[in-house]
């Protein structure tokens, strides 16, 4: 049987004509390898002896074989047709399309440039060019029906209700896209010799039943934001958002079965079907119901986006403009991983009348499904397929294997353990101390566990040994990868013990410092000019919470985030990033003369190395615990409270024998308060 059905190859794309009396159901579709043509094809296919000829620039069996599989058939059912949308003729050879006349009963036009944020020339030739030459070629092979799939962007902007008998009522066509749609359907409507059909979808989505799309598009780029809200606010947390216009949203396979079937009725030519949703949902509820599926917070209040039209159009303009504003603009639409054009469309001002598709639909049992009954199908394959984050290798190996990573303070304490982890992770670890024989000791620890560690003995609070440091470094390797700015000195001691003691506040600010900005300032011009590095800077929970006795301490770092938070604006665009990890205690040789801390919760190095990796892998901007956070808002929000709580804490712990204390016991509401807080800052 299949020996005489159609074939068409790369060489010659013949077709065996058919023979007289086969009652053979024959297709063309252009834009078959397409998100909605590949379904479209594979149901045409389902129909019992049905053939479909497609279009393809590039008929390599390679290629064809992905298609193959996903039809469930091979070459004698679907056809390949060498050719090109942009070419006169669509690329096919004169005998080809002889072989093709009259034996289409069906030509779908589906090839299209999709893309908002595509060329407009190329949407030109594409959509409005192409369109002409499908038309031409439609009439030259006698097709029995043209099916020419529009979008609802023909429509523009119309400000209204736009119903399916209208078309040269649509207004705001100023963006390629809905310009090209629109003139598209108007050759269409003008220059067809054969019956035409036409179809405008809505915002397509994925499969309602599996979620499956090809790529990210529609509301679907506000999934990334939505993630990143569940991950920072837990799901009872009321937000504040935005409502806007009406978007109309329908799942692929919703857009093939009722073009499929509207294909075949009768009597329904020279008409237009809107396939939308005849429900559509604001922008607001849009985003609600894809939070809801997240298990992220849903926006309890919402904002009309339409007040934004109060402000004159001429203002607007004018304000976008101006290079900083556009800057700005499109920086927070890049993190947000947001397009700008869609922002046209947060008050969208159409909506669509679907009468005659509902009627055609009619005791088909075919409807658009309810966006609540299968918005969690579209979030969970977007998460498991197409969230950008599982391009990313999240792993340290991946992030730092083969790069140069510099540990200062690497000898002991948390900086070995960071740098135990790194140097097992592939990169090539430098760590930093005063002390020689310790940083031996590390090196040899570190070769012991089958790694090299690169050391170097110096003081970073003596300028001239640490410009020494950073010539090395730069001699030696060209350039750091990841600075991790760990080494610190730190005095738990109250104000009123340090009035005879000044240096010691002088000593701290040297190195907690100006040590670490002297260090990355020397690397900075190498990370400027390969328009990449990273510095982690570990800071101290102590600046979040203003903890009493450690007055210099939390100065110091203090003044480190601040230098870092403004070094970060500065080189957000040039490849370098900060991060300030706000450090719980840990216990380290730094506390160890402070007896108090032997029973307080505190984090062991290598659990402080996990939070300094996190920085490594993820680049936050900031990494702080649960405890700090509520100590920073604490402050922010009742500073008289804090300060009472805080005070309340100072008068129960009182100064260490290292600072000049009377050695003291702990009393029982002390090692109340300590079990009370354990593990609190996890």
């Amino acid at each position: 049987m299949h020996s005489s059905l159609p074939i068409v190859n790369r060489q010659c794309a013949m077709i065996a004509p058919q023979r007289r009396g086969e009652n053979v159901l024959e297709y063309f579709v252009t834009g078959a390898t397409g998100f909605i043509g590949r379904r479209l094809v594979r149901r045409l296919l389902a129909r019992r002896g049905a053939i479909v000829h497609f279009l393809v620039r590039d008929a390599s069996p390679e290629r064809l074989d992905a298609l193959y599989a996903f039809w469930g058939v091979d070459r004698a059912r679907a056809v390949p047709v060498e050719g090109d949308l942009t070419r006169d003729g669509l690329g096919i050879g004169e005998r080809a399309r002889a072989a093709l006349q009259g034996r289409i009963r069906h030509l779908f036009h589906l090839a299209a440039v999709y893309d908002l944020a595509a060329d407009a020339q190329r949407q030109i030739e594409v959509n409005v060019e192409g369109t002409r030459r499908v038309v031409a070629f439609a009439g030259a092979i006698g097709a029995g029906c043209l099916h020419h799939v529009s979008s609802i962007a023909a429509a523009g902007l119309y400000e209204g209700v736009f119903r399916e008998d209208m078309f040269d009522e649509a207004e705001g066509l100023d963006h390629p896209y809905f310009a090209t749609k629109h003139e598209s359907e108007a050759i269409v409507r003008r220059e067809s010799s054969v019956p035409f059909r036409i179809y405008r979808p809505g915002m397509v989505v994925g499969d309602s039943r599996t979620g499956e799309i090809d790529k990210v598009d529609g509301p679907m780029y506000f999934f990334k934001p939505l993630q990143r809200l569940r991950r920072l606010l837990p799901q009872w947390m009321p937000m504040v958002g935005i409502e806007g216009g009406r978007i109309n949203i329908v799942p692929v396979d919703y857009v093939v079965a009722a073009m499929d079937h509207i294909a075949r009725a009768r009597g329904l030519d020279g008409k237009c079907f809107h396939l939308v949703d005849p429900h559509p949902l604001r922008v607001g509820e849009v985003l609600n119901v894809f939070a809801k599926a997240a298990h992220a917070p849903q926006m309890s209040i919402r904002i009309n986006a339409a007040l934004i039209g109060l402000i004159p159009r001429h203002i607007r303009r004018a304000a976008l403009a101006l290079a900083p504003v556009r800057r700005i603009r499109d920086a927070v639409m890049h993190d947000l991983g947001l397009p700008p054009d869609i922002l046209q469309f947060v008050n969208y001002p159409t909506r669509f009348d679907s009468r005659e598709a509902l009627a055609a639909l009619e005791g088909a049992g075919i409807a658009c499904p309810r966006l609540d009954d299968y918005a969690w199908v579209l979030w969970d394959y977007w998460e498991r397929h197409l969230d950008p984050e599982l391009a990313i290798d999240r792993t340290l190996r991946g992030q730092v294997g083969g790069k140069i990573v510099l540990i200062t303070g690497g000898s002991s304490g948390i900086g070995l353990a960071a740098a135990r982890r790194v140097a097992a992770a592939g990169a090539t670890t430098i760590i930093c101390g005063r002390d020689p024989a310790k940083l031996e000791a590390a090196r040899a620890a570190v070769q012991a566990d089958g790694h090299e560690l690169v050391t170097f003995a110096c003081d970073l609070s003596d300028p001239a040994d640490c410009d020494r440091f950073v010539h090395w470094l730069l001699d030696t390797f060209g350039h750091v990868d990841v600075l991790v700015n760990n080494a610190g000195r730190s005095i738990r001691r109250g104000i009123e013990s340090t009035f005879g003691r000044f240096h010691d506040l002088e000593r701290l600010m040297q190195l907690n410092y100006f040590g670490a900005v002297r260090l990355t300032m020397g690397l900075l011009p190498s990370m400027i000019e390969r328009r990449s590095g990273h510095v982690v800077n570990i800071s101290s929970i102590g600046v979040l919470t203003n903890a009493p006795r450690f007055s210099g301490y939390v100065a110091s770092k203090a003044a480190l985030d601040a230098w870092t938070r403004c070094a970060a604006s500065e080189f957000a665009d040039v490849g370098i990033t900060f991060t300030s990890v706000a450090m719980p205690l840990v216990r380290t040789p730094m506390i160890a003369p402070t007896g108090l801390y032997r029973s307080a919760p505190t984090l062991t190095p290598e659990e402080a190395a996990d939070l300094v990796t996190q920085a490594i892998v993820y680049k936050p901007v900031r990494i702080a615990t649960r405890l700090g956070i509520a100590g920073e808002v604490l402050h922010a929000l009742m500073p008289r409270v804090a300060q009472i709580v805080m005070n309340t804490s100072f008068r129960m712990f009182p100064e260490s024998s290292a600072a000049g204390g009377a050695q003291a016991k702990v009393t029982p509401e002390q090692e109340a308060l300590q079990q009370m807080m354990r593990g609190i800052h996890f």
